[in-house]
């Protein structure tokens, strides 16, 4: 389905990460989370579908820029070039992370709740404190548009995930 500019802005804007997961992305490894959506249909009132599934994010990729061809400078002058190289010299130019995700749609089942909202988040709050899964995300978000709300969770596990991946990069010597 194609979504317009502002319905995928609307989408973002109302997009609700209720729990989130207790562990982040794995430095040295795939990382599974299993996710549940909430999302009430449009045309039904009184209806929650109930969207149950996994999504992997693989290990995070080192990127260097000496492997995109360098760091670009262009209306600096040679000031910046040497900094450029002195940064090289201490092996302090900056490097970047690739994540990647994959969503495995076909591990997505859903369901039709003929109850209000507030009484399937609660049902699903309290399945998920006894359970105590630490990969389970649950979130609320629109129905015709509920994969962009995953797509904000992918986005704000990478940043909360980025640090802990910096970190353990530099501890085993990588950066």
């Amino acid at each position: 389905m194609n979504h317009s500019p502002d319905s995928i802005q609307y989408a973002m804007e109302t997009a609700r990460l209720l729990r989130e997961p207790d562990r982040r992305i794995d430095t040295f490894g795939s990382t599974r989370f299993k996710f549940t959506m909430l999302s009430e249909p449009m045309d039904a009132i009184g209806q929650v579908r109930v969207r149950r599934g996994e999504m992997e994010a693989q290990k995070p990729q080192i990127i260097r820029p000496q492997d995109m061809g360098g760091v670009g400078l262009e209306g600096f002058d040679e000031k910046a070039s040497e900094f450029l190289d002195f940064l090289r010299e201490q092996n302090l130019e900056p490097v970047f992370f690739q994540y990647g995700f994959m969503f495995k749609r076909g591990n997505v089942t859903e369901e039709l709740v003929h109850e209000e909202i507030e009484a399937v988040r609660e049902r699903v709050m309290e399945d998920v404190r006894i359970s105590g899964d630490p990969m389970l995300a649950v979130m609320e978000g629109v129905d015709d548009a509920w994969e962009i709300a995953l797509l904000k969770f992918a986005i704000e596990m990478i940043g909360k995930s980025s640090d802990i991946n910096t970190f353990d990069f530099k501890r085993k010597g990588l950066l």
